[in-house]
């Protein structure tokens, strides 16, 4: 299985990141990919494929052009305003949805964009996000040369930002990127693994009835995003039934987890999709700071089976995954199970 990595990825490194309005640690770093890359090297994973520049086009298939330019364009402006904070723009504001005002002034714009204050953005940002969906991009046009899979180390993460939102370590959507563009050459699947719901994707495939979305993770009545992933949102319009949600308790271990992924791959099943995107977050394990399941290192080789037993040609695109010690052995078992 071949590895799509970028180097630019590096441009991204906020110091830390505000939670109930102070500085704490900021755990999405660049060494979490390189502790990937490196695991994947050392399981036999050796041949990689380097991101490169694509068409506008496909970013646009899921963001909205406005969002677009502001991500391209705020840090730039912030700091022709003054900007200086070392930890790169957060909004101190947000914008209520329900009213649709929107400042014409960029730096305004954050706290429209943005909804909350664990995504900063820096000089670096942009490339780094752009260079990500390209990782997941390349994985797709692997998959319509005839590959069985492939394995996009996307960072920043992806599953988080929406048509036109970002949070949660997320500026542009990896997997619906690369799922978009599959979806030109038949019905796709997602399934995110991520022990956050991916809010994200959710709401740029919610009324489409060609992209499935199914998640397992974490209930939003206890942890982040909080405001999406309930067992009933299942789409709208004729995206109806198109969402699928497993949200689960704390504490899941192996055997809770894989008997509800078999429900949520009996769903794909049952969608007869052409081709399989996997939003691969790795967090579900266990003492991985930002999780609360049990999840071990070989559960990891079971999930990697049952994805592998789908049969459908396949893009694994990173999500979370925040212990630095265990991140690379989670990735590395999944796909050493996946290739058997």
């Amino acid at each position: 299985m071949k590895i799509i990595y970028s180097k630019k990825h590096n441009q991204h490194a906020p110091p830390y990141q505000f939670l109930g309005g102070r500085p704490a640690p900021y755990p999405e770093v660049p060494e979490r990919a390189e502790r990937v890359l490196q695991a994947l090297n050392a399981q036999g994973f050796t041949e990689v494929v380097f991101s490169r520049a694509f068409a506008p086009d496909a970013v646009r298939a899921v963001h909205d052009p406005g969002y677009l330019h502001y991500l391209e364009h705020v840090h730039a402006a912030w700091v022709d305003a003054g900007g200086t904070s070392a930890a790169g723009l957060i909004p101190d504001t947000f914008a209520m949805r329900t009213v649709r005002g929107k400042p014409d002034t960029l730096i305004y714009q954050a706290g429209y964009y943005c909804f909350e204050t664990q995504t900063p953005i820096l000089e670096g940002t942009y490339e780094a996000a752009l260079a990500s969906a390209g990782c997941a991009l390349i994985g797709a046009e692997l998959l319509l040369e005839g590959e069985r899979a492939a394995y996009a180390l996307c960072r920043p993460p992806g599953h988080h930002a929406g048509w036109d939102v970002y949070g949660g370590y997320c500026y542009l959507n990896n997997a619906a990127i690369a799922a978009a563009q599959l979806s030109r050459e038949g019905r796709v699947a997602i399934l995110d693994v991520d022990f956050h719901h991916g809010n994200g994707t959710q709401d740029i495939f919610y009324g489409s009835n060609e992209v499935l979305f199914v998640s397992i993770h974490a209930d939003p009545n206890r942890k982040y995003p909080y405001f999406s992933g309930f067992a009933d949102e299942e789409g709208q319009g004729e995206g109806r039934g198109f969402s699928r949600n497993f949200p689960l308790e704390a504490g899941v271990d192996e055997a809770r987890y894989l008997e509800v992924l078999d429900r949520a791959l009996d769903a794909v099943h049952a969608f007869g999709p052409a081709f399989f995107v996997v939003s691969l977050g790795v967090d579900t394990c266990q003492g991985d700071p930002l999780g609360d399941f049990e999840l071990s290192l070989e559960a990891f080789t079971h999930i990697g089976e049952r994805l592998g037993q789908m049969g459908l040609p396949t893009l694994l695109a990173q999500e979370g995954g925040y212990d630095l010690e265990t991140v690379g052995t989670c990735v590395g078992n999944v796909l050493q199970a996946f290739d058997r």
